[in-house]
């Protein structure tokens, strides 16, 4: 049992961690509440599933182009203050959102301004926050700490868009956001204690040309480029969340929004306390492919069934088979990737987790105005599962993926172990 259990470790091992943890907890809480403030607002002002769908693809362009920059400035300069002053940011953004929406007649075009601009934070502020983790904790540690990241991540899940949920229902968004707004301003207090995290000895400065060379060095490892390309495939062909609105409508039961969106979540959080095992298995890419097929054969089923514990059933298995393989990837990426490129790959990493789902979103809702909402999720879930296996199939370094005997894996442990940081 103890095998399982999750391994805290690294919370007790670690003082930067520790107050990096907690502040991204407080932080993902009120952001959270926007997630559903957001579609819900949207959804109320035009009753359009396009509306809602469009609020993610206006994020598209900003997160990809960000995001690469964002990596870049990772490995060149502070992560800790690329994280702090992408955090106030986003607190500016939000109070503009509370602003509007205390407004008798909310502009539609601001909303999706700011989505916008809240991608251009997240593309900015991601990579340095992904790839301060292993300069935070030791190389062996790496897996128990990406599942604590995980474990933040899914308990703001659960309960940031139950408390979202609440709170709009008996309120209003203009108080959800006022929420989001102080949980920007405890989050950057206690971001404050972290130490800094400052560039690598053998950094580039930001140019094209070192956003180039970590776009090759990517493109050179099959390893690597499995890990995004899966996990893509996965998420545009089966990623509803913008139909939720519409969806706890059609089953009768606009109550359960927050239940929608905090189901997956249940379910990753059951891999996450039982993560104990992840740390001993060897074979990354094998159940990253499993998970990624087990995701999209959920997704299907629930659009196939019209009751509403079966559909948050299923889409709590589709959370836990996604936990599976985001554990199993963020291994791979922090164990195997030089720190002096950290920075860069974990901006391609961001665009390969964040752009999937924005672009699954319109897809979803463009197949959903066009057919019926259950086609769109079931087809989607289908052509997820297919997917999968065919690029599966075209990358056997992938597939075969061994901690123990990767060279990647192993030279960076040697690295590691030659800085006295293991």
């Amino acid at each position: 049992m103890a095998r399982m259990t999750i391994d805290l470790g690294p919370m007790k091992k670690y003082r930067d961690f520790r107050f990096l943890w907690t502040s991204g907890l407080i932080s993902n809480l009120g952001s959270l509440i926007t997630y559903v403030a957001i579609p819900f607002q949207i959804k109320e002002l035009t009753h359009s599933y396009l509306a809602v769908g469009i609020s993610g693809a206006v994020e598209l362009l900003p997160l990809i182009f960000f995001g690469l920059y964002g990596g870049v400035l990772a490995d060149a300069v502070d992560r800790k203050k690329v994280v702090w002053a992408t955090e106030a940011a986003a607190l500016v953004l939000t109070s503009t959102l509370l602003a509007n929406s205390m407004r008798t007649h909310p502009s539609l075009l601001l909303i999706y301004i700011v989505a916008g601009l809240f991608a251009a934070c997240d593309g900015l502020q991601r990579p340095s926050a992904d790839a301060m983790l292993p300069r935070l904790v030791g190389h062996s540690d790496l897996p128990s700490a990406s599942a604590l990241m995980s474990l933040r991540r899914q308990f703001a899940v659960i309960v940031g868009p139950a408390i979202g949920g609440v709170i709009i229902a008996s309120s209003s968004v203009s108080v959800g956001y006022g929420a989001d707004v102080l949980s920007f301003v405890l989050s950057l207090i206690l971001l404050w204690q972290v130490g800094s995290v400052p560039p690598h000895e053998l950094a580039e400065k930001p140019s094209l040309a070192a956003l180039f060379e970590g776009l090759r060095y990517a493109m050179s490892r099959q390893d690597l480029l499995g890990t995004y390309v899966i996990d893509l495939a996965a998420m545009f062909f089966a990623m509803p969340n913008a139909l939720f609105p519409f969806w706890a409508d059609a089953l009768g039961a606009p109550w359960a929004l927050g239940f929608f969106y905090a189901a997956a979540t249940v379910g990753a959080l059951v891999i996450t306390l039982t993560s104990g095992w992840i740390k001993s298995y060897r074979f990354h890419g094998r159940a990253i492919t499993i998970a990624a097929i087990g995701w999209g054969g959920a997704i299907a089923c629930a659009g196939i069934v019209h009751s509403l514990p079966l559909v948050l059933l299923f889409l709590a298995i589709a959370g836990a088979s996604d936990m599976v393989s985001a554990l199993f990837r963020s291994a791979i990426w922090n164990q195997t990737i030089p720190d002096q490129l950290r920075g860069r790959l974990a901006g391609i990493e961001l665009l390969s987790y964040s752009v999937g789902p924005l672009a699954g979103q319109l897809r979803a809702a463009s197949i959903a105005s066009a057919t019926s909402l259950s086609f769109s999720v079931t087809s989607g879930g289908l052509i997820c599962v297919f997917m999968v296996v065919l690029l599966a199939g075209f990358l056997p370094k992938f597939r075969k993926y061994d901690l123990q005997t990767n060279e990647f894996a192993i030279q960076e442990r040697k690295n590691r172990e030659s800085r006295n940081f293991e």
